[in-house]
């Protein structure tokens, strides 16, 4: 009988693609979740970014709007441009919830031009905990 030879790049290979594969369906899965419940996790979001002192608005419905808005779209954002907008945000935390890393990048870099902001307080790790805090409950 002859020996199969097993190859240790393919097994690796093979490891890493089922480890992208389980990453991307709970991916799938937050952002649907995100999605269905977007009017909860938009308000959740403005009154703890409110409540944490890290935004100072003039409209918490109008921010409450561009949440929800963002949390709909979250589902239809192509791979790539994802990848490009949490880029800067990508290592701030030791295993991140890219839900929470788009939005976090999302307040710092698109939000302070809403007409209802008059500004955002705080770094990237302090925005990102008040965000991670609304958004934790996806993962599970």
């Amino acid at each position: 009988m002859a020996k199969v030879n097993i190859s240790p790049n393919r097994t690796t290979d093979k490891t890493i693609r089922t480890i992208d594969r389980k990453r991307e369906q709970e991916r799938r899965k937050m952002f649907q979740r995100a999605k269905d419940n977007a009017p909860e996790f938009a308000a959740k979001l403005v009154q703890r970014l409110i409540d944490r002192e890290i935004i100072d608005t003039t409209s918490v419905s109008a921010m409450r709007e561009a949440f929800e808005n963002q949390l709909n779209k979250l589902g239809y954002i192509e791979e790539f441009e994802l990848q490009m907008k949490i880029a800067p945000v990508r290592t701030i935390a030791q295993d991140p919830n890219v839900v929470s890393l788009y939005f976090t990048q999302y307040i710092v870099e698109d939000l302070i031009e809403h007409p209802a902001i008059n500004d955002i307080f705080g770094d990237d790790l302090e925005i990102y905990r008040a965000v991670d805090s609304v958004f934790r409950v996806l993962r599970q």
